[in-house]
């Protein structure tokens, strides 16, 4: 069955860096698109960053643009989340995502704390 294991969250002054992995398995990894997301307390989950099956096609939300950088590594099935200048606003808990139409398949999530 699909698996998705994220790690490496945690607390981090702002100006710092984190990088989150996502840990894929039960599919052919090095097919598929694979997407971050992150909910904010209160807020919607939104779409972070996405990369593309080969890993040479990515796109970024805005508001992470220029910070934010998403990678992969097809033989460990990973894919990576390198963020840097992390800002209060980037509190959050960041999944990884695959979609398999018709099923969307969520990790369960790593919290990232951003304090001044």
């Amino acid at each position: 069955q699909v698996q998705l294991v994220e790690s490496g969250g945690g607390l981090v002054q702002a100006g710092g860096s984190l990088r989150l992995s996502c840990a894929a398995s039960g599919f052919t990894f090095s097919n598929y698109f694979m997407r971050w997301y992150r909910q904010a307390p209160g807020k919607e989950r939104e779409l972070v960053a996405h990369i593309s099956p080969a890993g040479n096609s990515t796109n970024y939300a805005d508001s992470v643009k220029g910070r934010f950088t998403v990678s992969r590594d097809n033989a460990k099935n990973t894919v990576y989340l390198q963020m840097n200048n992390l800002k209060p606003e980037d509190t959050a808990v960041y999944y990884c995502n695959v979609r398999r139409v018709p099923i969307i398949y969520w990790g369960e999530g790593t919290l990232v704390t951003v304090s001044l």
